[in-house]
């Protein structure tokens, strides 16, 4: 039976959070740091702090991705505030919270940690998690319909993205130190798959696949040790959805797709009428909307990207 065009399989969303301003939080993660007042910057912080926005990356799945089966949120014995409204836990009947003692099972001597690599690395352990499922960041928000062709055709993943050389190979970077962030560990997922170039992938909806992981882990389970190790980011892990990408391109199992259908604001330096031309006049054919940092973004820009994104997606 075909719907969309595709083979209907469930589908889940799976979003990681924390709510960096939780004492119990702060606490937990200050005999991990060697300079306590560092946890006070704001280049710290924004890993952490949040402005509620996760609300908004659930009301989003639900409006525009009404097909979506269950949506898990992955935190550190943490609740978003919301949830726990009771006249309004009916809308949310297909939200679960997913503790890191879940994901982390047979592993809890590695927790705590801080830092999103190795909880990506342990998503495909959720309990009951689909088969078929979306990661997204707690920073990003879907803003027109989607249909599950979207994510996957023939039940195979559609990775958005386009090929790039690594750095050794551009002569301009060659002799650049390099440095160390989000293209750096896809770089590393890409090696360990065995290419010469890499599939860079944007900040976009990751459509995975349960058993991309499963099996590749289960025969590789020291890349799985390595990448949970580290209790802050580290140059030496990579990131898991790259990993998943390219074996998916090695194994002719994904489609590729460069048009990223994304508006994305990383920073809040710009006038206000910047911020409200760009949400109000470059989404259509955009599908989905990142803002990083959001919690660095002035008062006045704040409140109005708050308030569009109520407005969007109530």
């Amino acid at each position: 039976m075909k719907k969309n065009g595709d083979t209907e399989h469930p589908i889940d969303a799976v979003i990681l959070w924390v709510d960096g301003s939780d004492p119990m939080h702060q606490q937990k993660i200050l005999p991990y740091v060697k300079n306590p007042e560092s946890v006070k910057s704001k280049k710290f912080r924004t890993r952490f702090d949040q402005v509620n926005e996760i609300k908004f990356t659930i009301d989003s799945i639900l409006k525009f991705a009404s097909y979506i089966r269950n949506i898990y949120i992955v935190t550190d014995n943490q609740t978003p505030n919301f949830l726990e409204d009771k006249t309004i836990k009916d809308k949310y009947n297909s939200v679960t919270i997913i503790d890191h003692k879940q994901i982390f099972k047979d592993y809890e001597n590695y927790l705590p940690v801080f830092n999103c690599r190795p909880i990506e690395t342990c998503i495909h352990r959720i309990p009951h998690l689909a088969e078929h499922f979306i990661y997204l960041n707690d920073d990003f928000f879907l803003i027109n319909k989607t249909k599950p062709t979207d994510f996957f055709k023939d039940g195979l993943p559609i990775l958005r993205g386009k090929w790039l050389k690594f750095p050794e190979d551009i002569v301009l970077k060659k002799f650049k130190k390099p440095r160390i962030g989000h293209k750096t560990a896809q770089q590393k997922a890409a090696r360990l798959v065995g290419f010469n170039k890499y599939y860079n992938f944007r900040h976009t909806p990751h459509p995975l696949r349960k058993s991309t992981f499963d099996n590749y882990f289960k025969d590789n389970e020291h890349v799985f040790l390595e990448n949970i190790k580290h209790k802050f980011r580290n140059e030496n892990q990579f990131t898991p959805q790259g990993l998943a990408n390219h074996l998916e391109i090695k194994n002719k199992s994904c489609v590729l797709k460069n048009d990223l259908q994304l508006m994305y604001i990383r920073s809040y330096k710009k006038p206000l009428f910047w911020y409200k031309y760009k949400l109000n006049t470059k989404d259509k054919g955009k599908l989905f909307l990142g803002l990083q940092s959001l919690d660095l973004a002035p008062t006045p820009i704040l409140e109005y990207v708050l308030e569009w994104l109520k407005k969007r997606v109530n």
